[in-house]
């Protein structure tokens, strides 16, 4: 088989990214996520310690419709990190490591770490 003629395995546009792949580098956006909305929150403390003025600067900072979508974003990064942590906790005790299994957990992760944030929207 010469050079010209080999395959492309696994090529980008035919290999589909396994459920749990998917999962795994949410995961880890959601950390990176959590990290700057931690930030943010210390900010948040500053902005109150400081006087009325950068309370209220923060208040329309938050009140503002892309400030919105951020915060439920972070409580859905939030909700979702802790999700996957525990998954991993059943992991650690030696739990679910059939491909059926860990698709299917995947599936249940996502599931309640959407429903615990509509939860949180609710209340």
């Amino acid at each position: 088989m010469s050079a010209s003629n080999r395959p492309l395995s696994p090529h980008l546009q035919v290999y589909k990214l396994p459920l749990t792949g998917i999962i795994s580098i949410t995961h880890r956006i959601t950390g990176v996520a959590l990290a700057f909305g931690l930030l943010f929150f210390a900010y948040s403390f500053f902005a109150i310690a400081a006087g009325i003025e950068s309370y209220l600067n923060l208040q329309n900072l938050l009140n503002h419709p892309v400030g919105q979508l951020s915060l439920w974003l972070f409580i859905y990064a939030l909700f979702f990190h802790l999700c996957h942590g525990i998954r991993h906790l059943i992991w650690d005790v030696g739990l679910s490591f059939d491909k059926a299994q860990m698709n299917k957990n995947a599936a249940i992760e996502l599931a309640a770490s959407l429903t615990l944030t509509l939860g949180a929207f609710l209340f």
